[in-house]
């Protein structure tokens, strides 16, 4: 027999609820008693009905504008968990919204998930995304069977016909929906190639719009890497998937306005722009052909007068040339007077008038005191040389002096006493 502490029951217990999908997530009608407020923020209190009651809790991180609806007597419409309170053994449901019983059920759940996902910050208008201005590739998460779908394709043929559409089907409504639009917005984020993700269905009751309330699907709005637009029913229907998206259209057709430009528009914007840089660039051209022409004008004005340089250029050479031939001739000239006076003072040309060179040995006989009787004497004349031996008399100075005129005056002359 296996025995127990009381301990490990409560705990058991407590692990088996809270494991519980059904009595983890429920909505229980009833009316509030036994109210208290401590200080410690919490609000104790007990939810009954004419068979049964269960005691409840409101903790403070759970509290918001709905906690003064937990008043005695009032009847309330509580979500939250069923747990166990081991201390006391008491079951105990935990709550975290409140609505009036009157809302209903789906209203409730609606209000609930509304303002949690407000807190966690899912509706924060500084992290919605711009739509791309022209978009390549529009995604389409919607059912490939209603209407929607082709009034969607209809709208972009017409508007941006360059957009290619990717649809990714996926039911809207009905137990397979959730897990569809949850799947087909990861589908289209994987292919990494989608400008922007339209999320549609058609107008319907809230039950039947009800997948785009769900949790799931709005956190994998949150999470897309495109933009995602949200066109779930009529322009007054509205959805959590609203709020996450990052633009909201009030019909699918709306929506696919929203994500395309209008071709003819762009078309006009284009017609003024490419017209608009059609003139200024007539502009840029004519201000560079004015700034080139005033250039050229500058040069033009800048230029040197090649004429009166060529004739001037002329004049120079001509002056060169003829100062060239009057110091080739004045050149010649001189050589000629260096040749003459270099040829009259030529001992040998005084050979030739009939004087002679009289040596002896390698050295010129310029005066008789330089030879004396009996000397051999070389004598160079015109035609060659012959030798001579010097006589044993002298003459004396005055005679060499007499000698010397009459040899200048006559060479034929010659004295008696040489005669002798």
């Amino acid at each position: 027999m296996q025995i127990y502490a009381v301990r490990e029951i409560t705990s058991y217990l407590r692990e088996l609820l809270d494991s519980s999908p059904v009595l983890g997530d429920v909505w229980i009608a009833g009316e509030c008693s036994n109210v208290s407020r401590p200080s410690s923020g919490h609000v104790y209190f007990t939810l009954k009905d004419a068979n049964a009651q269960l005691r409840a809790v409101f903790f403070t991180q759970a509290r918001g504008q709905t906690s003064r609806l937990i008043e005695n007597g009032h009847a309330i419409l509580a979500h939250g968990r069923i747990s166990l309170y081991e201390q006391r053994g008491e079951l105990q449901l935990v709550v975290d919204y409140v609505q009036p019983e009157g809302a209903g059920a789906l209203q409730a759940e609606f209000e609930r998930l509304l303002a949690q996902l407000g807190d966690e910050g899912l509706f924060e208008p500084s992290r919605k995304r711009p739509l791309p201005v022209m978009p390549c590739r529009v995604g389409v998460v919607t059912s490939p069977s209603g209407a929607v779908f082709h009034d969607i394709c209809h709208v972009l043929a017409r508007r941006w016909p360059l957009a290619e559409i990717i649809l990714a089907p996926t039911p809207v409504q009905g137990p397979e929906a959730v897990s569809g639009i949850v799947g087909g917005i990861e589908q289209l984020n994987r292919r990494g190639d989608i400008d922007v993700v339209i999320c549609a269905r058609g107008g319907g009751s809230l039950e039947e719009l009800w997948a785009f309330n769900d949790e799931q699907v709005a956190r994998a709005i949150f999470a897309s890497a495109a933009p995602v637009v949200s066109a779930v029913g009529h322009e007054t229907d509205f959805t959590i998937a609203d709020y996450v998206a990052d633009m909201r259209a009030p019909t699918p057709s709306a929506a696919a306005e929203v994500v395309s430009p209008d071709r003819n528009q762009v078309m006009a914007r284009v017609g003024v722009a490419a017209a608009a840089m059609d003139s200024a660039l007539r502009q840029a051209v004519q201000a560079q052909r004015t700034q080139l022409q005033t250039q050229a004008a500058l040069l033009d004005r800048r230029l040197p007068d090649v004429n009166a340089r060529r004739q001037h250029t002329d004049d120079l050479a001509r002056r060169a040339q003829r100062t060239a031939e009057r110091q080739h001739r004045d050149g010649v000239h001189g050589i000629g007077t260096c040749v003459w006076r270099l040829k009259s003072l030529d001992p040998f040309a005084t050979l030739d008038r009939g004087y002679a060179v009289v040596q002896r040995g390698n050295k010129v006989v310029s005066t008789i005191g330089a030879v004396k009787g009996g000397d051999v004497l070389d004598v160079r004349v015109k035609d060659g040389i012959f030798g001579a031996v010097v006589g044993k008399g002298a003459l004396p100075a005055k005679k060499r002096a007499r000698r010397a005129v009459l040899d200048a005056q006559s060479p034929l002359f010659t004295m008696p006493e040489e005669r002798a």
